[in-house]
C-alpha cells in the first residue's frame, strides 16, 4: 500500500464522500465522478471494474434491483399498494405508532425471506400512500423500515447478501442462520420499535378527521385491474419462491428477478416502456459508482491492509477477535457498502477460523455476519436498502437527506451492536 495509486484512491474515495455527506452535490453526479477519477488514475481498471467479481460493479446487485423495480412497476398500477395502505391503517385504528410498529414488523419479517432490498421496494410505496392518506411525514416511517429490514435481514441465510457470501464462504445453511441468528434479530425488532417510540415521537400526530375517513373507506375498492393483480402475485410468488430455493435451484437472486420481470411483462398487457420507466435509473448509476469506487480501494490493496491489520490485532484471541470484528466490521460497513466489505473479510475469516481450530459455525462467522448487517444501518449508504428507499423517497418528493437518515441510522446501530456484542458473549463465551 506505499505506492501513490493507494493514496490517490484514498483521497478520491474520502472527497467523493465528504461531498455525499455535504449534500453539496447530487450523490449520483458524485458517485460516478468518484468511480470516473478512481478509473482515470489506475486505482482500477474496465476489466476489474466491469468483469472482475472480487471488485468490479455487482451485477448481481444491479440486475435484481432492476428486476425488482419492474415488478413492483406492475403491481402499483394494480391498486394493489392502496389496498393494502388501507388495510393496514385501519387494522392499526389510524394510530400513527401502531401504524409505524405494523409496518416494522412486517418489513422484518418479509426481510428474513426475501433479500432486505426487494422488501423495501415492495413496502415503500404503501408507506408513502399511508403517510399521504394520514397527513403524516414519511421520512420516519421510511426510515424506520429501512432500519428494521437490515436487522429483520440478519436472521436468514438469503435475508442481506453479505449473509449469502458468508454462507458460501463458510459452507453454512439456511438453518445455521436461524439457529445462531434469529433469536437475536427478534430481540433487535422488538428494541428497535422501542427507539422507533422515542426517536420519532413529534411525527406521531393523529389527525381524527383523516382517521375517520380511511375508516370508512372499503379497501377493496382501491383496486383497479383484478385480471392484472392476480398476474402479478403469481409472479411475484413464483419470485419470492425462487429466492427461498435458491440453495437447491443454484439460481441468483438476479436470474429470478429477471426472469420474473421478463414474463410478467411479457403476459400483461402493460407496455414495456411503461415499465421500465419505473425502474429508480438514479439508483442503479449511483451503485454501479460506488461499487467502481470500492473496486479502486480494494485493487490498490487499500482494503486488504485495513483487513490484514485487523487480522493482526485479533491474533489467536476467540473472545478478542469476535469482539473486533463485529465492533470494526460494524463501523466500516457504515462507511463503505456492506457487500463489497464481506467480500473482502470472507476469506481473511477463513484463516483465522482455520488458524484457531474452528469448525464453519465458528463464531467469527457470525461476528462478521452481525457487525455487517448491523453495521449497515449507521449511515444512508451503508447498505443496499438504505440507498434504494432515499432514491423513491427523492423520486416521490420526500427527500431522505444523508444526515437526517444517519443521525437516527447511528443511533439504532449503537444500541443493536452492543446488544449483538452482549450475545456474543453471553451465548459463545459465558454460557458455552
Amino acid at each position: 500500500m506505499n505506492d501513490w495509486h493507494s493514496w490517490a484512491a484514498i483521497v478520491v474515495f474520502v472527497g467523493a464522500y465528504a461531498l455525499i455527506i455535504s449534500e453539496k452535490i447530487h450523490r449520483v453526479a458524485v458517485a460516478l465522478g468518484g468511480a470516473g477519477l478512481m478509473l482515470a488514475i489506475g486505482a482500477t481498471d474496465d476489466v476489474s471494474a466491469f468483469y472482475s467479481e472480487h471488485s468490479g460493479i455487482d451485477w448481481n446487485v444491479i440486475f435484481l434491483l432492476m428486476g425488482m423495480m419492474m415488478i413492483v412497476g406492475v403491481l402499483k398500477k394494480t391498486g394493489m399498494f392502496e389496498y393494502l395502505a388501507i388495510w393496514a391503517v385501519k387494522r392499526a385504528r389510524a394510530q400513527p405508532f401502531r401504524v409505524m410498529a405494523m409496518l416494522v414488523v412486517i418489513t422484518a419479517l418479509a426481510s428474513a425471506l426475501l433479500d432486505n432490498v426487494t422488501t423495501v421496494l415492495l413496502i415503500a410505496p404503501v408507506t408513502l400512500l399511508v403517510c399521504e392518506r394520514l397527513a403524516l411525514p414519511a421520512a420516519p416511517f421510511l426510515i424506520a423500515e429501512v432500519l428494521a429490514s437490515n436487522i429483520g435481514g440478519t436472521a436468514t441465510l438469503v435475508g442481506d447478501p453479505p449473509n449469502i457470501i458468508i454462507a458460501s464462504r463458510a459452507g453454512l445453511t439456511f438453518n445455521d442462520f436461524l439457529v445462531h441468528l434469529a433469536p437475536l434479530s427478534a430481540l433487535l425488532v422488538v428494541v428497535l420499535l422501542l427507539l422507533c417510540r422515542v426517536m420519532f415521537r413529534k411525527s406521531f400526530v393523529y389527525d381524527e378527521d383523516r382517521a375517520a375517513e380511511i375508516m370508512s373507506l372499503e379497501e377493496r375498492e382501491a383496486i383497479k385491474d383484478p385480471r392484472l393483480l392476480v398476474q402479478g402475485l403469481i409472479v411475484l410468488a413464483l419470485v419470492v419462491a425462487g429466492f427461498v430455493l435458491h440453495p437447491v435451484l443454484h439460481y441468483e437472486p438476479s436470474i429470478v428477478a429477471l426472469l420474473g420481470a421478463g414474463l410478467l411483462v411479457a403476459l400483461s398487457s402493460v407496455e414495456t416502456g411503461e415499465v421500465l420507466s419505473e425502474v429508480e435509473w438514479p439508483t442503479l448509476a449511483f451503485f454501479a459508482g460506488l461499487f467502481i469506487m470500492i473496486g479502486g480501494l480494494i485493487d490498490t490493496g487499500v482494503v486488504g491492509e485495513i483487513s490484514s491489520q485487523l487480522a493482526t490485532a485479533i491474533g489467536g484471541n476467540e473472545l478478542g477477535g469476535s469482539m473486533t470484528l463485529l465492533g470494526g466490521s460494524a463501523v466500516l460497513s457504515g462507511i463503505v457498502d456492506n457487500i463489497p466489505y464481506v467480500a473482502t473479510m470472507a476469506p481473511i475469516t477463513s484463516d483465522l477460523v482455520q488458524d484457531m481450530g474452528g469448525a464453519s459455525g465458528h463464531v467469527l462467522w457470525w461476528a462478521l455476519a452481525l457487525g455487517a448487517d448491523l453495521g449497515g444501518n449507521a449511515t444512508a449508504i451503508g447498505a443496499s436498502a438504505n440507498v434504494v428507499v432515499l432514491g423513491i423517497a427523492e423520486r416521490n418528493r420526500q427527500p431522505i437527506s444523508f444526515w437526517q437518515f444517519t443521525k437516527y441510522g447511528l443511533v439504532v446501530t449503537a444500541a443493536t451492536v452492543a446488544i449483538a456484542l452482549a450475545y456474543v458473549w453471553l451465548r459463545y463465551f459465558a454460557f458455552a
